[in-house]
């Protein structure tokens, strides 16, 4: 299994570092990373990011329901918020498991388990009035959605070479934005007007509406699978878009390469789910310190999350629809940040190329082996990080002196908009760094934000308690600025780490050769 892994990682290495040649059996064009139209690209990358909306969305909808589920189930709002932290570790766990299955069978299977698992937890939260079955239930509703955001950055990493990547990433991140401001206002106006049951019949409706769009014209992207979207998929992994488009290129004239298409399928296997490649990534040097700077700043914006609607409510008298509706800032920074962070991310891409001398051609991926890529995309990421810092503590002060509203309407729109910004820069890095391993990159990161965050979110309410709301958010705040130095090691020489884990792989590669 093991030589199997490495044969595939040498597989897409080649197509990290050239383009395609043209093909001698009937495209006469030059092929570049991906065969998938730009219109493609967009409308798969739109529909992963849909999909990975269900995992914030699922998170954060109840939470308006909290005191009427403690009721009904007579049990303490304590108990019910023990929910939302098993959600969120299990949110952390999961997609250790989906994401290597999804770089080497596909990711429309992975997709399949996601979603069947996701809506069977639904259809059991929405029948059951047990607080020991909402305990088990949500951690299985958790467990089915949240491999959708890794599986997400795995589509673009299929597709998008790096120099365009920023921007496809950012657009990625919409659904996992939108989730956090959008559906405690969903959740809310659920609570309101029915009974709490109706959230779970909610996510299972909408959840079973999508996946059946979803199933039915999501093609394959895996590279295992098919190769820059040329290979013709295997029947498991087929989809009618996949159809519809094959039988076009057929008509065209533009058949797959044999020699291609029999190595492609030589690598493609259906394995186990393993949480032990994640492991890998996570034990690598470079990438455990951007891993943990990422997590430290979202564990801050966790404890935003969780404490702001009791903060509202306690400071400025807000009832539960008001409340909901402060989350709507820290949305409309995140989707602001996706048209500008993005852009910023290429541009600075190509401005470091240039320097480089190395060429930036469209649809074809560079050889970033020499490359800075960390510096190229920390620069961007730093001024990023301490700004949502920053903006974290201030909020924590301007909530305890009790200001106009105004203020912190402000600060949750910057806090949204820089953290958001920092993610999608640094989810970019990830996937850059690990080529081949996308989705598996994008669950170690996922590891690290959901258990600080988790952390963070069971801290916040007995830290504002002891400390006061300005304190309790300046420790918070402070925590990621006093280590984001290793952030800078990394835009120092985290190509010298990336350089020499590279030769070990090559060398351990030749000796299971030999």
């Amino acid at each position: 299994m093991e030589k199997d892994s490495m044969a595939e990682e040498r597989g897409n290495e080649v197509d990290t570092k050239t383009p395609d040649l043209p093909s001698q059996h009937g495209d006469t064009r030059q092929q570049g990373y991906s065969q998938f139209t730009v219109a493609q690209k967009r409308a798969i990358v739109a529909m992963g990011s849909l999909a990975s909306f269900f995992s914030p969305l699922s998170s954060s909808i109840y939470l308006p329901a909290l005191t009427s589920i403690a009721n009904s189930l007579h049990i303490s709002v304590s108990q019910v918020n023990l929910t939302v932290t098993t959600y969120l570790i299990m949110q952390g766990v999961a997609p250790m498991l989906i994401a290597r299955f999804s770089d080497t069978a596909g990711r429309r299977p992975a997709y399949i388990i996601c979603f069947t698992i996701y809506l069977a937890a639904n259809l059991g939260l929405g029948l059951q009035n047990s607080y020991a079955t909402l305990l088990v239930l949500r951690c299985l509703q958790s467990a089915g959605s949240s491999g959708t955001v890794a599986l997400a950055n795995g589509l673009v990493g299929d597709m998008i070479t790096s120099a365009e990547r920023g921007s496809y990433i950012a657009f990625a991140s919409v659904g996992s934005m939108l989730g956090p401001s959008l559906s405690p206002i969903i959740g809310g106006l659920i609570s309101q007007y029915t009974d709490w049951h109706w959230i779970f019949w909610f996510l299972l409706i909408f959840g079973g509406v999508f996946f059946l769009i979803l199933g039915l014209f999501l093609p394959e992207t895996c590279r295992k699978v098919v190769g820059d979207g040329s290979i013709p998929p295997p029947p498991l992994n087929n989809s009618v878009a996949d159809i519809i488009r094959h039988s076009t290129r057929k008509q065209k004239g533009l058949a797959p390469d044999p020699d291609k298409e029999a190595e492609v399928q030589k690598n493609y296997s259906l394995r186990f789910p393993s949480p032990v490649p994640t492991m890998k990534v996570v034990l690598d040097i470079e990438t455990s310190v951007i891993l943990l700077t990422t997590g430290l700043l979202f564990a801050g914006f966790y404890a935003v999350m969780t404490g702001a609607s009791t903060s509202f409510h306690k400071i400025y008298r807000f009832n539960d629809l008001h409340a909901a509706l402060m989350y709507l800032p820290i949305g409309g920074g995140g989707v602001l940040s996706a048209f500008t962070t993005g852009r910023l991310v290429d541009w600075n891409y190509r401005r470091h190329a240039k320097r480089a001398g190395l060429t930036v051609v469209k649809n074809v991926r560079a050889d970033i082996r020499n490359f800075n890529i960390e510096r190229a995309r920390l620069e961007v990421a730093l001024p990023l990080y301490y700004i949502s810092n920053l903006a974290m503590l201030t909020y924590g002060w301007v909530l305890g002196h009790k200001v106009n509203l105004a203020a912190p309407i402000i600060l949750l729109f910057i806090i949204g908009w820089s953290i958001i910004g920092t993610s999608q820069v640094l989810n970019a890095l990830m996937v850059d760094l690990w080529p081949g391993k996308s989705a598996t990159a994008t669950a170690a990161n996922n590891l690290f934000r959901c258990e600080l965050g988790a952390a963070a979110s069971a801290a916040i309410s007995p830290m504002r308690s002891a400390m006061g709301e300005g304190w309790a958010y300046t420790t918070l705040a402070l925590i990621p600025i006093a280590v984001s130095p290793c952030l800078w090691m990394v835009a120092l020489i985290g190509i010298k780490w990336r350089q020499k884990r590279n030769r070990k792989e090559g060398e351990k590669s030749s000796c299971e050769q030999d």
